[in-house]
């Protein structure tokens, strides 16, 4: 299989063997439809190896951990099964390291399909694939998500909460940690650099108003947000992910009076391993079956409100598309340094409501600008941050290799 690629499930017990070079650790996360575990009891791992209809096992001699589904069992509000690996050893990447999930008949071990996520390097944890439902049936979909933060990373992108423990008391007579955490804890592998272990999933705290300069993640759920370079926001609103179709509003005008400029703006959509899936353009004005739709040329910049505009619906973006960096560049070989006011803003394309809005501070004597990207994260919803990088490049084409980097 390939990155994003899915089959049909051809048993209804199915084996996920995970393997490398490398001692791995493999868990099960039972996800409900707001892509979230409904407790602790839906996190499947070594430490808790059983959840309902799913199960983790170790094969002999540390070859390799195994995820057992048994979809006749798993309950009706779980949409999806997501199969994760993480390295074993502190500090370790999975730079040279090929993971391999298999995936098996469970009753009599004939395979139905194997993934190997390609082009890995700093991730020390990563979703490898999951077992879903669609239309009634049981499919799974290669994945290959790398997280950098290890399965805390993942358990809290799940709705696990990973906190660190208190500072131990500084008596002489303290009692010993327990050497196993109790069931329905999770505590990291063997030779993690700090133990850490969840309470019961609660909700998360409330966001901040804002984010700090240049870093930080909010949500919607107190309004409008103004984006500064390289902050990222949740499309979540209400504790649920944004699946409506929204407008990404981009505007110009020129530095001078009386001299027009032509920008054009579009959309680069990118599979998971940052290869281009397609891209929306003025000469190509909708792709992905209608999922993105482009309002049009613009040719000098005139006017108020947004000069092009791209409608994206969320919920109708493919499986295999998983980014999405929306790009502007100067066709006539004008520079960004000749551009007054440049923005880009999110909107509910139902509501009229802005959403999210980032201006451009700067400007630079060049002919492409990147200005913000959305990625899907796999618990199903979406962030978008703001970019605001200049590069080169007069058209989409030229477009395309460096918002594959800024993915």
């Amino acid at each position: 299989m390939t990155p994003g690629s899915n089959l049909p499930l051809t048993a209804v017990r199915v084996a996920v063997d995970v393997t490398a070079p490398v001692r791995l650790d493999v868990s099960g996360l039972l996800l409900a439809a707001d892509g979230k575990v409904r407790s602790d009891d839906d996190f499947v791992f070594y430490n808790q190896p059983a959840g309902p209809g799913v199960t983790h096992s170790a094969a002999a001699g540390g070859g390799g951990d195994t995820i057992t589904v048994d979809t006749a069992a798993v309950p009706d509000g779980i949409e999806k099964v997501v199969v994760t690996a993480s390295l074993d050893a502190a500090g370790a990447t999975f730079a040279g390291t090929e993971p391999t999930g298999t995936v098996r008949n469970a009753d009599d071990g004939s395979v139905i399909a194997t993934f190997t996520p390609p082009q890995l390097g700093s991730e020390t944890a990563l979703v490898v694939v999951e077992i879903y439902r669609r239309a009634g049936a049981w499919k799974v979909r290669a994945v290959g998500q790398g997280y950098a933060n290890g399965l805390a990373g993942i358990a809290t992108d799940f709705g696990v909460s990973v906190e660190e423990p208190a500072a131990p008391a500084a008596a002489p007579q303290a009692p010993a940690a327990p050497a196993t955490a109790p069931a329905g804890q999770w505590s990291p592998p063997t030779g993690a650099p700090a133990p850490v272990a969840p309470p019961p999933v609660a909700a998360p705290p409330a966001p901040p108003a804002a984010p700090a300069p240049g870093s930080g993640k909010i949500n919607l759920d107190k309004g409008r947000v103004s984006l500064q370079k390289n902050q990222t926001v949740s499309l979540v609103k209400g504790g649920r992910p944004l699946l409506s179709s929204v407008t990404m509003g981009l505007g110009w005008e020129p530095a001078f009076r009386g001299k027009s400029i032509d920008l054009d703006a579009s959309v680069i959509a990118y599979g998971p391993d940052r290869k281009k899936v397609d891209n929306c353009f003025f000469g190509k004005l909708m792709i992905l079956g209608g999922a993105i739709q482009h309002s049009g040329d613009n040719l000098t910049g005139e006017g108020a409100g947004d000069d092009e505009a791209i409608t994206v619906h969320l919920g109708g973006i493919p499986p295999e598309v998983t980014g999405l960096v929306f790009v502007v560049n100067s066709f006539s070989g004008q520079k960004f340094s000749d551009v007054a006011k440049a923005y880009c803003r999110l909107v509910d394309a139902q509501s009229g409501e802005e959403l999210v809005r980032f201006d451009l501070t700067h400007a630079e004597p060049r002919t492409g600008v990147m200005m913000a990207k959305l990625i899907r994260q796999f618990s199903g919803e979406w962030e978008m941050t703001a970019l605001g990088e200049f590069v080169d490049a007069r058209t989409v084409r030229g477009m395309v290799k460096p918002g594959g980097q800024a993915l």
